[in-house]
């Protein structure tokens, strides 16, 4: 018992001064454990009235009953000190998988509900995927997009469900391409674009592999003032011609954005590889500068969740 009141107590003292933060950010989903003890190995989020609860896989031997009582001790915890009914704790089981795992689908259907962040509005779905739609940890990222945009062309790549251009084209972007492979995000895109009143003749959704779009995009010249580029580490889809990984591929990717990059632009680079090294020719190329401590927002602090730099040409 000692231990799932070690639990309690973490979750509780969390919530405590979360719950100021939130509202005077004005934001409804933001983290509030994550393995923060060993005999828990979850991540915790909150979004508005429900719980995002991902167990992740430790390799640990449980029976069938062990662990469903296990499980039981935990939700019953997080009932308590949230208040949230369990139908409103959305359990996932996330295992060591490479790639593209955080696309797939998990079986279940789950509802689509909307979540305030900074005065944006999301579609959200704490079931249907293993990720929800939008990623918490890059929320810094995006408010810095949203406060420099104003005036500016922006290109958004491997752009998922769309929130960096969000961010972007309520910051006052005059223009903008949101680029992916997937049909499903790029429609969730266009829901969000809806919801947050986007003008679509002048923000552009493109389906299409990033490699060939930016080598179509320079040899049309077109020029960006405003980039992002935020690859998954490794992706072995179908629909790509080839398998990325982003160790390898990040100079090509990285010069195929900077080709885009009007003179005096920024490009925001990041990946959560936790063993990424930044190539060192691109430093002898442009002017980069580490970012990740200001980019990793306060419910993920002394996480290593992300990496993030802010590139420009020389």
């Amino acid at each position: 018992m000692t231990q799932i009141n070690d639990l309690i107590n973490r979750i509780g003292k969390t919530l405590k001064h979360q719950l100021k933060w939130a509202r005077r950010h004005n934001l409804e989903a933001w983290r509030i454990y994550d393995r923060d003890i060993p005999q828990y190995p979850f991540a915790i989020d909150v979004y508005r009235d429900h719980i995002h609860l991902q167990e992740y896989d430790t390799g640990w031997q449980q029976s069938p009953a062990e662990r469903k009582a296990w499980l039981l001790e935990i939700l019953e915890a997080i009932e308590h000190i949230t208040g949230f009914p369990q139908q409103n704790i959305h359990l996932k089981q996330r295992a060591r998988q490479k790639g593209s795992a955080q696309y797939q689908k998990t079986g279940k259907t789950g509802e689509d509900f909307i979540i305030q962040e900074n005065g944006r509005q999301f579609w959200v779905n704490l079931d249907k995927y293993l990720d929800t739609g939008l990623f918490l940890d890059h929320r810094n990222t995006r408010q810095k997009v949203g406060s420099i945009a104003a005036g500016k062309r922006f290109l958004n790549l491997f752009s998922y469900t769309g929130s960096f251009t969000v961010y972007a084209a309520t910051g006052g972007a005059i223009s903008s391409e949101t680029v992916d492979l997937s049909n499903t995000y790029l429609e969730w895109a266009e829901r969000n674009f809806a919801l947050n009143n986007i003008d679509l003749t002048l923000h552009q959704i493109i389906r299409a592999d990033v490699f060939p779009y930016l080598q179509q995009a320079a040899q049309q010249r077109k020029q960006f003032d405003l980039i992002v580029l935020d690859p998954p580490s490794f992706s072995n889809s179908k629909k790509m011609q080839d398998i990325l990984d982003i160790q390898r591929d990040q100079t090509t990717l990285i010069n195929g954005a900077m080709a885009l990059l009007a003179a005096g632009g920024t490009l925001y680079f990041s990946n959560n590889l936790r063993s990424f090294e930044l190539n060192p020719q691109l430093e002898a190329q442009y002017r980069i500068q580490n970012i990740t401590r200001q980019s990793i927002p306060e419910d993920f602090r002394n996480k290593k969740i992300h990496q993030c730099w802010e590139i420009r040409h020389k």
